[in-house]
């Protein structure tokens, strides 16, 4: 039965894949699909997760680049799901949200770019359709948005896509049908997405429109395995929107996450207010490297943390401490010492010949 249920999502993965028969790329959330005679490389992910304990949202935006003209782009989910355009509003609404606090350090002796060791001068600063199919081969819907043709599919009826597949004569690499076989055995679904822009002799390259995934799920999972197959360093972005703040039960074969913001924000309207519910919702912001990517293990599932202690990050400027003016303290304070030093000499001098004068005229 397993055999057969490998062989059905095979099927519909050609299907969706059409003549993008060579899996070569790894993404954060999912598998890039390209040809033989082109390249394709996302550079960046950046991913929005929406969990109310009932339902689980992923926003996504990928920058590419490359000279593909068409792509497929797959990911494995955990029940039915809708896919619809995402806003990219949000992506800056939440970068502003995050970003680091900005504080000041003063030192107290000078440094190289200050005075006297400087000059004083600052230093310049149309898509191919999808092969045909009827419900039966697991195809239980289709939508055309923007450059993407999205299809969501099941494996409901293995001898019919078995069938599908010999039909239309596609394949794809035996690791990829190793890598997706846990999520066969787990019952996933998958969201097969065409990446192919309509306007004529177009590449993908640049930022490409944001998707938005919905699925119900009583945990809040992240889809990673399939990343095993890249075969350079990876990096995840996520943003959580949860009731709590949140955090990898396991690194899943990467370095140690780290949070980068932690705390309750409550947008007013956007994109951003619309996923949040238009309610105070707490956000961690975590960034993951994985140097080793075929160390991967799993999917990321994130829990709740015993506290939801706010995190900020603080980057500071270093400035030489100065008094009103602009007037270095150092330099009064050398002034100072200065003027006491020489007011000591002076008292000690004076000093001495009063007692000089005191002895002759004792004489």
């Amino acid at each position: 039965m397993k055999r057969r249920i490998l062989t059905l999502l095979l099927a519909v993965l050609a299907t969706q894949v059409g003549a993008l028969a060579n899996p070569a790329y790894a993404c954060g959330c999912g598998a890039m699909v390209t040809d033989a005679r082109t390249r394709i490389g996302v550079d960046r992910e950046t991913s929005v997760v929406r969990w109310d304990g009932r339902t689980e949202q992923i926003v996504m935006r990928f920058t590419v680049g490359g000279d593909a003209p068409r792509a497929a782009w797959i990911m494995p989910v955990p029940g039915r799901a809708t896919v619809e355009l995402g806003d990219g509003r949000m992506f800056g609404e939440l970068r502003d949200l995050t970003r680091p606090e900005r504080r000041t350090r003063h030192y107290f002796w000078p440094r190289d770019h200050d005075w006297p060791f400087s000059s004083g001068m600052s230093d310049g600063a149309g898509a191919a359709p999808l092969a045909p199919g009827a419900p039966a081969v697991g195809v239980v819907g289709r939508e055309q948005l923007g450059d993407f043709d999205v299809a969501r599919l099941t494996a409901t009826d293995p001898d019919a896509l078995k069938g599908w597949l010999e039909s239309n004569g596609f394949t794809l690499s035996d690791r990829l049908a190793a890598e997706v076989k846990p999520y066969v055995d787990q019952k996933w679904e998958y969201v097969a997405v065409r990446l192919a822009p309509r306007q004529e002799g177009k590449v993908l390259r640049g930022e490409l429109d944001p998707l938005r995934i919905r699925f119900d799920s009583d945990r809040l999972v992240y889809p990673m395995r399939l990343s095993r197959m890249a075969k350079t360093p990876q990096s995840l972005g996520l943003y959580v929107l949860a009731d709590h703040r949140m955090e990898p039960a396991t690194r899943i074969g990467g370095s140690a996450p780290k949070v980068t913001f932690a705390g309750t924000i409550a947008p007013g309207h956007g994109p951003l207010a619309d996923l949040a519910g238009g309610a105070p919702v707490f956000l961690t912001a975590i960034d993951q490297e994985f140097p080793e990517p075929g160390r991967i293990d799993g999917d990321h599932e994130l829990r709740a943390t015993a506290e939801d202690n706010p995190y900020r990050r603080a980057v500071y400027r270093n400035e030489l401490l100065t008094v009103a003016g602009g007037v270095p303290v150092w330099l009064l304070t050398v002034a100072a010492v200065l003027v006491a030093l020489a007011a000591s000499a002076f008292t000690l001098r004076r000093s001495r010949r009063l007692r000089a004068a005191a002895r002759t005229d004792a004489a």
